[in-house]
C-alpha cells in the first residue's frame, strides 16, 4: 500500500500543505484520502503502512498517524522519527488506549481525532494542525492530566513480562511455567513489582490493583 499519492491536475498541489497518512488499514487510508480530495488547500503527497514507508516522501508538513501499527512499533517512537523529520504529527484514532495516547503525546504531537468522527470535525482538526494549533479531545485531555500523576515504576523488562501475564490473570504458577522461571522467583518478581509501584505512589497490595497498573502502563487491554 506504500505508494506516493496522486498530485493535483490543476498545480494546486504544489501550493498545498503536503500531508502524509501513516495507516495500515486499507480501506482506511482510502477513505482518508477520499476525505480530502477536493481540497485544493491539502496534498497528500504519500500513504504508508509504517513509519519507514514514508522515506521518499519528505519533505511533509504534517504526518496523520494511526497508533496501533500491525509492524508493533510504538507510537511514541513512532511520532519522535517524524518529529525529529521535521514534521507536525496528528493522531487519528479508532480509539486507543490512553497509554499509547500518552507515549504519543511525550513526542510533542498536536493532538488526536477520532477516525468516529464527522468528515467537517477531522478536516477542521487537520487544518488546526497545519497551523501548528493543538488539536483537544476528551480522551486527550484526559490522557495528558493523568499522565503526571502516573508516574513510570521502572519495571525492567522481565518484570513487565511478568506482570503481564500474573496481571491477566494467571496464577503464579503458569507464570512461572510460561516464563520458565521457578515458582519462587516469579513469586519474588511480585513482590518487587509491587515495591516499585508503592515507591512512586501507585500502590498495588492486590491482584485487581496490579491488574490496574498493568492497564495504566499499556500492557494489556
Amino acid at each position: 500500500m506504500d505508494a506516493p499519492a496522486p498530485a493535483g491536475l490543476d498545480g494546486a498541489a504544489s501550493a498545498a500543505s503536503r500531508i502524509a497518512l501513516v495507516e495500515d488499514h486499507e480501506i482506511a487510508a482510502l477513505g482518508f484520502a477520499q476525505l480530502l480530495s477536493g481540497h485544493p488547500d491539502f496534498d497528500l503527497v504519500a500513504t504508508a503502512s509504517t513509519v519507514a514507508g514514508l522515506d521518499g516522501a519528505w519533505p511533509v508538513d504534517l504526518v496523520v498517524l494511526d497508533l496501533r501499527l500491525s509492524d508493533g512499533s510504538e507510537p511514541g517512537q513512532n511520532a519522535a522519527k517524524l518529529r525529529a523529520r521535521g514534521a507536525e504529527v496528528l493522531v487519528l484514532t479508532a480509539g486507543d488506549s490512553p497509554a499509547l495516547v500518552r507515549q504519543a503525546a511525550r513526542a510533542n504531537i498536536l493532538g488526536m481525532v477520532r477516525k468516529s468522527e464527522p468528515a467537517e470535525v477531522i478536516l477542521d482538526a487537520v487544518r488546526a494542525a497545519l497551523r501548528g494549533e493543538t488539536v483537544a479531545t476528551t480522551e486527550w485531555a484526559a490522557a495528558i492530566d493523568a499522565d503526571a500523576a502516573i508516574a513510570d515504576a521502572g519495571l525492567s523488562p522481565r518484570e513487565r513480562e511478568v506482570l503481564a501475564l500474573y496481571a491477566s490473570g494467571q496464577k503464579a504458577q503458569a507464570v512461572a511455567y510460561r516464563t520458565g522461571l521457578s515458582r519462587a522467583t516469579v513469586t519474588q518478581y511480585l513482590s518487587r513489582i509491587r515495591t516499585k509501584y508503592a515507591m512512586v505512589g501507585r500502590h498495588a497490595p492486590t491482584k485487581i490493583d496490579l491488574n490496574q497498573r498493568a492497564r495504566e502502563d499499556g500492557l494489556l487491554p
